[in-house]
């Protein structure tokens, strides 16, 4: 449990930093116009859209694969207690959820909850979004985690949970081949990799998920800079370029030793396939954090994993980590006072309490649902462990500083550039273009 509290404490800690540079963000500042349940324009009580006996179904339009089997369960569950029904639908993986929420809310229908990203990428759904500042869990979040969901003071969503990524790792594999200590520099994550090789080993489990590429690996680059918010902002205006700058251009000596050593059919395989290969042995990295836990244990349950932290060029290896979505209530549904009964319910309630921290296996953003240390696994025991000793080499996740489109056209560049259809140079080309092409929209 120590481990645990440490994490959630590095955690925060780090946010907290990555928080503090976003205060000149204008772009995620333009949050006016936000509404809560009894004062959006149009919005319906439960009272008037509810006749007496009738049962009342809610809608939960989410993107969190892992958790997919897990929560409807817990709809189940909340049905048998309350009567209301929950029905969830989720799109993630290889599909691309923002278009689909937003082709689903164009085609007039109106989920209660919908999940979003914070900072900019929660910038199309602040008028839908219910004030959740006075909730009975809203006092418990971890501190950090509020900033990227709230606008004008007020807090428009439930963050999800916390997560954390580096290269997770097989420790058996890595043993096999000889490697006694974790690559520090990318010079010796280059040499692990020959040494996986000499052995009959694949190094790098990869995918040709857009989101894997344009986001994970590409924040990369983003995250590690002096001033990421700063930079990411100059970015937008044009006053700096991907291309222009020696920090990014190092980081592609990662992504070619990665490239360089995955499985041959990486442009064909997608996220599960990529986790469940991973799962059964076949590779010895994979770049994807605590996250998929679940799905590996559901393949090997005993699949001896760690979470390594990523080589750099100054040898000074990092993790990343942040919120990775949040519940938001939709003041244009039919039933929100139920949705936020829903939301309440899962935070306080010790059924939901039990699915968020074991079933979900989260690190929870709420610090009263008490961390699951055997559930959260073997690969966030190592952050843990890891942010503990080194909270200096933790960082933030910033893809969402950048508006809805841009980082589906970086992943659309790293697969171009995975399948070796574009050079080096032209990929930094891409990464600009696809800022500059939405910043003008």
């Amino acid at each position: 449990m120590k481990k645990i509290l440490a994490l959630t404490f590095a955690t925060a800690l780090i946010a907290s930093g990555c928080s503090s540079n976003n205060g000149g963000n204008t772009n995620n500042a333009a949050g006016g116009g936000t509404a809560d349940a009894g004062n959006a324009a149009g919005t319906n009580t439960a009272a008037e859209t509810n006749k007496p006996g009738e049962k009342v179904t809610i809608k939960v339009f989410q993107f969190k694969v892992e958790i997919s089997n897990a929560l409807a369960q817990m709809a189940e569950e909340y049905e048998k207690e309350t009567g209301v029904k929950v029905e969830v639908e989720t799109h993630g993986g290889g599909e691309d959820y923002s278009a689909l929420l937003k082709a689903e809310l164009a085609a007039g229908e109106e989920p209660e909850i919908i999940t979003s990203s914070g900072w900019s990428g929660f910038d199309p759904y602040v008028d839908r979004a219910v004030d959740l500042s006075n909730e009975p869990w809203a006092k418990d979040l971890v501190e950090a985690s509020r900033a990227q969901i709230t606008r004008d003071g007020k807090l428009l969503g439930m963050p999800m949970n916390l997560e954390a990524y580096g290269i997770t790792y097989n420790k058996d594999l890595f043993a096999k081949a000889g490697i006694t200590e974790l690559p520090q520099t990318l010079d010796e994550l280059e040499a692990d990799c020959k040494k996986l090789k000499d052995a009959g080993i694949t190094p790098f489990a990869l995918t040709n998920e857009w989101w894997s590429l344009g986001i994970h690996t590409l924040n990369i680059a983003n995250a590690t800079q002096a001033d990421p918010a700063a930079f990411i902002d100059a970015v937008k205006a044009g006053t700096k370029t991907y291309k222009g700058d020696q920090h990014t251009k190092d980081w592609i000596r990662l992504v070619d030793i990665m490239f360089a050593n995955g499985q041959k059919a990486a442009l064909t395989t997608d996220y599960n396939t990529q986790v469940a290969e991973f799962a059964a042995g076949k590779y010895a990295m994979i770049q994807h954090g605590n996250w998929i836990q679940g799905m590996v244990d559901e393949v090997n349950p005993d699949l001896n994993l760690g979470m390594m932290p990523v080589p750099t060029a100054d040898g000074k290896p990092e993790v990343f980590t942040g919120v990775p979505s949040n519940w938001v209530v939709n003041n244009k549904s039919a039933h929100p006072d139920e949705a936020k009964a829903f939301l309440n319910w899962m935070a306080t309630s010790e059924t939901g309490k039990k699915f968020v921290a074991t079933d979900f296996k989260f690190i929870p953003s709420i610090t009263s649902i008490p961390a699951d240390p055997a559930a959260i696994g073997k690969i966030g025991a190592d952050f843990a462990a890891f942010s503990e000793a080194h909270p200096d080499q933790v960082k933030g996740w910033q893809w969402d500083r950048f508006p809805d489109g841009v980082t589906q056209q970086f992943g659309a560049a790293m697969q171009d550039y995975m399948g070796k259809r574009i050079k080096a140079d032209e990929l930094l080309d891409r990464l600009d273009k696809s800022v500059a092409d939405i910043v003008k929209k």
